[in-house]
């Protein structure tokens, strides 16, 4: 017997991990960030910063002095207004004019902001709220996850919307903006050069213009350098840098190049290119000789993540995302997962890399317990059968294992370096693990999102490659027979893999995206992350982008189960009542209730059976209100949670994102295997560690009175009722002191 007995929020308490930010005023690095973007500079030598998961602008002083110039950390909104009263949410990149306006990409409010040097901020374009890709006037404008912004000499902008992948162009024309696409075609994806509508861009996200007015484009996910260059009325697309499809960290010429994943892109008088190539953690420099482009790295070392200072490749970044150059040729870089400003400075020949503001995170990659153990961008969690919690710790490129008393250690990989290598331990080698899941056996199947692969990992640290060619593989699930269920993110479908390595598609078409219902190839998804499977071997699906979960039956037959396509939000309700925004992974217990990482939310979520319905509840974390507190319900506090598991007993476990931590969740207060023994009534209670608990008894339901009250320690508490046969009729509750 299993029952919760009143409901209560789940009790939240960090398991592994020693993450913890705050964002305070400060100079140098002292001062604090919160996963930061874009960054520009202006003539004077300040630095302003998407200081993006803060919801807030940020200026940073030539001496390194940290101010807030619009929005308040911590609270996300949409409101127009002056200083702290303005509201942003997730601004992404920045752009500042001769006369120090900022300009700002608010990507999941879907517009285009203001800041003025006073702090005052106003809305150009878009309406917040209400994603889309129409051209038009001020709010009738739509945009889609805007992201790279710049302003040329005449005022106009041009921002890179990575959501339809597109480029925009907005003029000021009297006190209104007209919103025009310029380059690319809304909803395709593709990487073809050509003119206007005709060219195609995949997730273009850094963006700069040269003093000739061309556009630079950081086209992210083709791997990609463009220009996008106005020729009479027309705005002609070419490839500079890199080869479509293809990525790397090669420096070469032209499409011999090789890029990783850029997000940023900045271009100084020279016309030299500075490109933030974030999943290599290194900057590149894209130099015009002649007719060609020559691509050389500037500092940091390839596929191997760090927070060291230094001269040239001795440097380390992690994830750098946004870059910007100065008009005495220094160049600034947004450090986003360590949560710094980096300054590049040329000495000699060579580039001398410095932090000129934050003091960075707790991310690494250090083995030991409790808060002493560090992560790096933890995207997803799987829990056996004696509670050791396995964790794709992906920036680490590592596969970590935290036992039930919180001591992390290194199961495969090793921190840093990225490969597909197959050995022991230390031996072996992974490119961005995502997804993890594990067997009865304790063998441990892991989703490789750079090698395209599902590997497998045996409890002594033995590394194989059990299936290739999955395409973007990102969340992992495994059920009883040790069939293995992948999501294929960038794939568009979700993948079966057996035991032996043999793949089929279960449901999907590869490459096309949307949100259909139907049956197997019929039914259509947009970048899902996540997947469980319960006993009847049904598969639930965290569908990223359409914001919504899916059911995938065994006879493959799709359904949406709840959220609305396009509508992302917090609220909590029945079936397509509920929203989420991002929802990342997902799990289901063994009485089929699921439960979800709804990322962007910051929340933990649960989705209950109710008939043919589903009922969405919040368990644990507040809308927009990042940090990583422990606490009961909405006073705990995530970090972009991407993955989620459910032990035998309820316990939740949480890949903690940016702040790198593993959070385990504690369901109320239960009776457990209850059971009526020589007339008594006897049950385990189990709870939060240190909660204090209340037992009730009644004989009508209507008079409630205490019999015991106890805090619960590392385990269960045994409970019986000595008054068990004092009425015919007994009732049980608990409830908090």
């Amino acid at each position: 017997m299993l029952a919760q007995t009143t409901y209560e929020p789940y009790t939240f308490t960090t398991l592994a991990g020693g993450g913890g930010f705050n964002s305070p005023d400060q100079p140098g690095t002292a001062a604090r960030f919160d996963i930061i973007n874009g960054l520009a500079a202006d003539s004077a030598g300040n630095i302003y910063v998407a200081d993006t998961f803060n919801h807030a602008i940020r200026k940073v002083t030539p001496n390194g002095v940290v101010t807030i110039l619009a929005g308040l950390p911590g609270t996300f909104g949409s409101a127009d207004g002056t200083g702290s009263d303005a509201r942003f949410y997730y601004p992404a990149k920045v752009a500042v004019d001769s006369t120090g306006n900022v300009y700002v990409t608010d990507d999941q409010n879907s517009t285009i902001r203001k800041v003025t040097p006073e702090g005052v901020v106003t809305t150009l374009a878009g309406l917040a709220g209400h994603p889309g890709s129409a051209n038009g006037t001020n709010s009738t404008a739509r945009f889609n996850s805007p992201d790279g912004v710049a302003v040329d000499g005449a005022g106009n902008l041009y921002v890179a919307e990575p959501g339809n992948s597109t480029i925009r162009k907005l003029t000021p024309v009297g006190t209104n903006w007209v919103v025009t696409t310029i380059a690319g075609l809304a909803g395709v994806t593709g990487s073809a050069n050509g003119t206007n509508s005709a060219a195609r861009f995949s997730f273009p996200q850094g963006l700069a213009i040269d003093d000739a007015g061309n556009l630079y484009v950081a086209d992210s996910d083709n791997y990609t350098v463009r220009k996008v260059a106005p020729i009479g009325t027309n705005w002609v697309v070419t490839t500079i840098a890199g080869r479509a499809g293809t990525f790397g960290n090669v420096d070469g010429t032209n499409s011999a190049a090789r890029f990783n994943g850029s997000a940023g892109l900045a271009v100084d008088g020279a016309t030299n290119i500075y490109v933030a190539d974030t999943d290599g953690h290194v900057i590149r420099q894209v130099t015009p000789i002649g007719t060609n482009w020559v691509v050389t790295t500037l500092a940091g070392s390839a596929g191997n993540p760090g927070s060291v200072d230094g001269t040239g490749n001795e440097a380390r970044f992690n994830a750098p995302y946004g870059v910007a150059a100065d008009r005495a040729g220094n160049i600034y870089v947004t450090d986003t997962f360590n949560n710094v400003i980096r300054k590049l400075a040329l000495v000699g020949t060579n580039w001398t890399v410095t932090t000129l503001a934050g003091l960075g995170g707790n991310h690494g990659s250090t083995e030991g317990s409790g808060s002493n153990a560090r992560f790096n961008g933890p995207s997803s969690v799987a829990v056996d059968n004696a509670g050791n919690v396995y964790v794709a710790d992906q920036i680490n490129h590592t596969v970590r294992k935290v036992t039930s008393a919180g001591e992390a250690t290194t199961l495969a990989g090793l921190a840093g370096y990225a490969g597909s290598q197959n050995g022991t331990g230390t031996v072996a080698r992974f490119n961005r693990p995502e997804g993890v899941a594990v067997d009865g056996a304790g063998n441990v199947y892991v989703g490789e999102y750079f090698n395209g692969t599902l590997r497998k990992v045996t409890s002594a640290g033995v590394v194989t490659t059990l299936a290739a060619g999955l395409g973007s593989p990102y969340g992992v699930a495994v059920d009883g027979a040790t069939n293995i269920y992948v999501a294929d993110s960038e794939g568009y479908t979700i993948r079966k893999v057996t035991r032996f390595g043999s793949v089929t598609t279960l449901a999907g078409s590869v490459g096309l995206s949307g949100n259909l219902d139907g049956i197997g190839g019929a039914a259509r998804f947009n970048y899902p992350t996540g997947v469980a499977v319960d006993g009847a071997t049904n598969i639930y699906v965290a569908d990223t982008w359409n914001h919504s979960i899916r059911k995938v039956t065994p006879a493959r037959v799709v359904t949406t189960i709840a959220g609305q396509a396009g509508s992302s939000g917090s609220a909590d309700g029945m079936a397509n009542e509920a929203r989420f925004n991002h929802p990342s992974g997902i799990a289901v217990d063994l009485t089929g209730n699921l439960y979800v990482a709804d990322a962007y939310n910051n929340t933990i979520r649960k989705l209950t059976p109710s008939g043919s319905n589903w009922v969405v509840t919040t368990l644990g974390g507040m809308v927009g209100q990042l940090g990583t507190a422990d606490g009961a319900g909405s006073a705990a506090r995530f970090s972009n949670p991407n993955g989620v598991a459910v032990d035998s007993s309820g316990n939740l476990y949480v890949a903690d994102f940016y702040f790198s931590t593993i959070r385990k969740g504690y369901p109320p207060p239960m009776f457990r295997n209850s059971e009526i023994n020589l007339g008594q009534f006897r049950s385990t209670l189990t709870g939060p560690p240190g909660q204090s608990v209340v037992v009730e008894a009644s004989s009508d339901l209507l008079t409630w009175l205490p019999i015991r009250t106890n805090t619960f320690g590392a385990g269960a508490l045994n409970f019986s009722d000595p008054q068990n046969g004092v009425s015919l009729n007994r009732f049980y509750r608990t409830r908090l002191p």
